[in-house]
Parts: C-alpha cells; sequence; structure tokens
C-alpha cells in the first residue's frame, strides 16, 4: 500500500478500491480515487514540504458556505492533501452551458462585503495573493493585484526594471478608466476554461479558485482572456447584472493585466506581449 494510499483511507475511514492520474495539477499530482463504499474523490497531494492545498480547501468551503456556486465538498485538507468529491463533465460549453454559467456567476456576484480583499491572504494557482481589506477598489486592485505581481515578476526576473516601471506609472492613473462598483462582490477569482466543469447543458462545478471580493468585471474580463465564455454568456449575464459601457472596449484588457502578469510569472515573457500591448495602447 502506498503511503498516498494509506492516508487516504485514514482520513476517509474507507478502502481505496481504484486510483489513477488526473490531469491540471499545478502545485502537485492530482488523482481520481474510488472508493470502497462507491464514492469518488478528487485527491491532490503536494509536492515538497510546504503544501498550501489547505488554502485551497479553505476556498471551496468559503464558496460553499457563502455562495451557491456549486463546487467539490471538501472530505478533507491539510498542506500536502486534499480531498474532494468527484464532479462529473468537462470543459466544453455551449448556449446552454454558458448560460448557466451566466446565472451562476451573476448569482455569485452579489453576494457582498463591506470592503475589498478577504479575511485571509488566498492563491491564484501557486502563487500566493494577498488579500488584505482595503476601502476602494481601484487602490485595491493598483496595490493588491497588478503592482503586487509586477514587483514579484521582477523579482523573479521575469521582466527587467523598465518594464515594472511601466506599469507602476500607468497604475498611478487607473482612476482615468476604471470605475468604483456599488459594492465588493465575492469572486471565483481565476474562472477560465478548465477551471469549469459542465454536462448535459448545466455547470456541474467551478474548481481551482483564488477567491476574494472584488469587481465583478475583472471576473468577467478573465474568462475572455482564452476564450472560456463568449456572447451566450455575456447577454445573459447583462440580462441579470447589467455591464457598464466600456467594459469590452477598455476596462476589459486593463483587469485581464493581472492574470497576464500571472501567466509571466508562472510560464515565461510568452504572456509578456499581452502585457506590453495594454502598456502601450494607454500610452506607457
Amino acid at each position: 500500500m502506498s503511503e498516498v494510499q494509506r492516508r487516504i483511507e485514514q482520513a476517509l475511514g474507507a478502502p481505496v478500491k481504484r486510483q489513477g492520474a488526473l490531469s491540471g495539477g499545478c502545485i502537485g499530482e492530482v488523482y481520481r480515487v474510488d472508493l470502497g463504499s462507491g464514492d469518488t474523490v478528487v485527491v491532490k497531494v503536494a509536492d515538497g514540504s510546504d503544501g498550501t492545498l489547505d488554502i485551497e480547501g479553505y476556498m471551496l468551503r468559503y464558496l460553499a458556505e457563502h455562495s451557491d456556486l456549486p463546487v467539490p465538498a471538501v472530505r478533507h485538507s491539510e498542506p500536502d492533501l486534499l480531498i474532494m468529491d468527484f464532479l462529473p463533465g468537462d470543459s466544453r460549453f455551449g448556449g446552454r452551458e454558458q448560460e448557466h454559467a451566466a446565472e451562476l456567476l451573476a448569482s455569485l456576484h452579489s453576494v457582498q462585503a463591506e470592503q475589498y480583499g478577504l479575511e485571509r491572504d488566498t492563491l491564484i494557482g501557486s502563487l500566493p495573493q494577498p488579500n488584505g481589506w482595503m476601502d476602494t477598489w481601484i487602490d485595491f486592485f493598483r496595490e493588491r493585484r497588478l503592482l503586487h505581481m509586477a514587483r514579484a515578476a521582477k523579482r523573479e526576473g521575469r521582466f527587467g526594471g523598465d518594464t515594472l516601471r511601466r506599469v507602476e506609472r500607468f497604475a498611478e492613473h487607473l482612476d482615468e478608466w476604471l470605475l468604483e462598483p456599488p459594492h465588493p462582490s465575492l469572486l471565483h477569482g481565476d474562472v477560465w476554461t478548465t477551471n469549469v466543469l459542465a454536462a448535459k447543458g448545466r455547470i456541474t462545478g467551478f474548481i481551482d479558485p483564488a477567491i476574494y471580493y472584488g469587481h465583478p468585471e475583472i471576473e468577467l474580463a478573465f474568462s475572455t482572456l482564452f476564450g472560456t465564455f463568449g456572447d451566450a454568456f455575456f447577454r445573459h449575464y447583462e440580462a441579470i447584472r447589467p455591464i457598464p459601457d466600456g467594459f469590452f472596449d477598455t476596462r476589459r484588457d486593463i483587469y485581464n493585466l493581472y492574470p497576464l502578469l500571472v501567466h509571466v510569472r508562472l510560464f515565461g515573457g510568452g504572456y509578456l506581449g499581452g502585457v506590453e500591448r495594454t502598456l502601450q495602447h494607454h500610452g506607457y
């Protein structure tokens, strides 16, 4: 019996019947595990001794407790081991699936807080995501998102000082383009294709969150960066929660600087071109 199997059985009190690898592990290995009880779970095992899977477990539990967003139930979490229910479906979205996703995210965005941020820091992918509370959205996006991620990218050698200075100058003028929302909204934080599952015209689950309270527009922007959702999603979302003018023309690209900087840190300079284009378009 492997150590992972022993720990699964100890945590759940049920024997492991079958175990197979799944794709998509950003910070370790991911398995589908069929239990002797008849249940199926997903098990994540972190690499090394500094695991952060307990943070992912916290985020999934937070979404389950504070929203109606479908997320896998967490059965066990600690820094190097996360066990959660297996959700059916795949990451292909026709019109019905996109409309259902719009309903679910519009409902999520109706969950409010008094400030921007969260009670604790979280992760986006494997990267730390600071969430200290702030009173205004534009300040939060500037400090906790753009500047935090750009400065970390510079420290790690992903780009040079000139690019960082351009991001910093641009960030000083965000209020020329961005809007303050009516209230802070709960966000999944990492809505892109493989983090959403669907089957038979319905969304079956959202996984791998990066939660905090912010402006829904950053969530909507991220969903367009890699073509996750399209017109069917946005028509239905706008019918529920209207999107102010200027989002698609201007604000979407500004908000997508954050996930682009995340990808620069995770995967390298191939994503730097998108950052450069947005900075140049706004005169930086």
